[in-house]
Formats: structure tokens, sequence, C-alpha cells
């Protein structure tokens, strides 16, 4: 039972140095334990002002990164559209270069044809020509031999005359 009871030379000493021990914290070790508490309190509060405001860095670059891909996304499409509007108007430009070139080439055609007809027409003139004059001297020789034999001899010209 001795070490239920307190004795009261304990207690007074346990108070005692139990006073020492609070003077020597309160002298020593308080303010550098608060203090320290404190300048770990401002760490965090810094830590957590810089941590929101490094979210709204993000928050704002993540906009501006969103920004910046709606903007090249309007300018690719800009972009494709304009090469296809080029292309389509590069095509019809060839077209119609082509038509143009078809063109010119069939009226060449039908000029060449047209100059090689009258060349060929005037050929057959003169060939005609030609052979009448040689029929009408026949005929002014024979006639003026018998008109019997007249007869004979544009029948005989006639004959002799293929037409090609």
């Amino acid at each position: 039972m001795g070490l239920v009871t307190p004795n009261p030379g304990t207690i007074f000493w346990m108070v005692i140095i139990f006073g020492i021990v609070l003077f020597i914290l309160r002298k020593f070790a308080w303010k550098p334990i608060l203090n320290a508490l404190k300048d770990r309190e401002i760490s965090i509060a810094n830590a957590l002002s810089s941590a929101d405001k490094a979210r709204q860095e993000v928050a704002s670059l993540k906009a501006d990164h969103e920004k910046i891909i709606s903007e090249a996304r309007r300018e690719k499409d800009l972009i494709l559209k304009e090469a296809k509007e080029i292309r389509e108007k590069i095509v019809a430009e060839a077209k119609e270069k082509a038509m143009q070139e078809a063109q010119k080439s069939i009226e060449l055609a039908r000029q060449q044809i047209e100059s090689e007809k009258v060349a060929a027409i005037g050929e057959i003139k003169k060939q005609v020509a030609e052979l009448s004059v040689l029929v009408a001297e026949k005929i002014l020789r024979k006639e003026l031999l018998a008109t019997d034999d007249q007869e004979k001899f544009v029948n005989d010209s006639l004959n002799d005359l293929n037409l090609n």
C-alpha cells in the first residue's frame, strides 16, 4: 500500500521540479518551438497560396492552350478550304484551256479541210477547163473536116474522157 498513497515530500519535490522544468522550457524552449510552429504555419500558407496560384496559372494556360488549338483548327479548316477552292479553280481553268485548245485544233482542221477543198475544186476546174479546151480544139478541127465525123468525134471523145 505504500505505493498507492502519495508521500507529501515527494509531491513537494515533484511540484518544484515540475516548476523548474516548466520555467526552463518557457525561458529557453517555448519561444523557439512557437516560432518554429509559426514559421511552419507561414510556410504552409505560402505553399497553399503558391499551389492556388499554380492551379490558376495551369487553368489559364489550359484555357489558352484550348484557345490556341481551336484557332489552329480554324486556320487548318480555312487553309484546306482555300486549297480546295484553288484546286477547283485550277481544274476548271485546265478544262477551259483544254476545251479552247480542242476548239482551236478543230477550227484549224476545218480551215485546212476547207483550203484543201478549195484547192481541189480549183484543180478540178483547171482540169475541166483544159479538157474543155482540148475537146473544143478537137471538135473545131473535126468540124472543119466534116459534119458526120463531128458526131462520131464527140462520142469518141466522151468515151475517151474518164472523169476521175
